[in-house]
């Protein structure tokens, strides 16, 4: 048994799907089909059934699962030790960010990190979920969190507060609010899926749930809303920009940390410092006077 048999059993086991496993190991589903079909062969046994559209895993299946996960430790293990000695500038660096960050900072910073450093490529995943940095789904990871993983290292970048926003001709057509009492008055935008569990939305929840017209998941979709008069958005100040203006700040909400983290096997990686270095001195340049 070879570790690309394994990985597809593990993308399988993950992804619930033969198409879901081909696109995140960049293979076509027929490969997918035909490495499983081997696998169970060889080991005489069915790991996966098909339920209600998903491969479910078997319990000969659950058994593998434990420990094909340890051999995948293993691997990445071995592969953090391999990179974590790299001291060349040069390599590819996998950065995740939520898209303002990397739509209003990291996509104009990193022309001229480009410049200084043409032998490091960087790879960016746009995406608010924390990934498995572990197996080196990422390499760095800029995230919004009070709290860090404890098995992460980094350092706190800067902080924004959440404040009220309006669409630039909201006053055209409504008074403008002047603080937390008089919001029950407008329409708001509200979240939805991920966003409901952050403290900002949940306040918002308790307090106008019945103000409350528009719900999305996605802060950059709620500041657009917001312009479209849609309502009033909450959200955090990295989200200010032209077309919205901000009415006031809400002093209960806690600020939004922004965090700049990576795996500590990879802290001594040349071109991984150098990124984090960069990533940290952008938000130095940009800091909110909040921190």
């Amino acid at each position: 048994m070879d570790w690309n048999t394994l990985k597809v059993f593990l993308s399988i086991a993950h992804s619930g799907s033969l198409a879901g496993a081909a696109k995140d190991l960049k293979v076509n589903h027929s490969t997918v089909f035909r490495r499983l079909k081997n696998f169970e062969d060889n080991i005489q046994g069915k790991v996966f059934e098909r339920i209600n559209n998903r491969y479910e895993l078997t319990q000969l299946g659950l058994s593998v699962l434990e420990q094909a996960q340890k051999i995948e430790a293993s691997f990445a293990d071995l592969d953090r030790t391999i990179i974590g000695k790299n001291i060349e500038p040069k390599g590819v660096v996998k950065i995740t960010a939520p898209n303002n960050i990397v739509y209003r900072y990291l996509s104009s910073s990193l022309v001229q990190f480009n410049r200084d450093y043409p032998e490091i490529q960087i790879n960016i995943l746009v995406s608010n979920q924390m990934v498995n940095m572990s197996n080196r789904q990422a390499d760095i990871a800029v995230r919004a969190t009070p709290a860090p993983p404890e098995h992460l290292m980094g350092k706190l970048l800067t902080r924004f507060n959440w404040s009220i926003y309006a669409g630039d001709n909201y006053q055209h057509t409504h008074s403008l609010p002047e603080n937390i009492d008089q919001l029950a008055g407008h329409p708001l935008i509200g979240a939805t899926g991920v966003l409901q569990e952050l403290s900002a939305f949940r306040w918002l929840e308790q307090r106008f749930a019945k103000a409350i017209i528009t719900r999305a998941d996605d802060l950059t979709s709620m500041s657009y809303l917001a312009q479209s008069e849609q309502g009033l958005a909450l959200l955090p100040d990295d989200q200010a920009r032209a077309g919205i203006k901000k009415l006031f700040s809400i002093p209960q909400i806690a600020p939004s940390d922004i965090w700049v983290l990576t795996h500590p096997d990879l802290r001594n990686v040349t071109r991984v410092k150098l990124v984090m270095q960069h990533i940290s001195q952008m938000f130095i340049e940009n800091r909110s006077p909040a921190l």
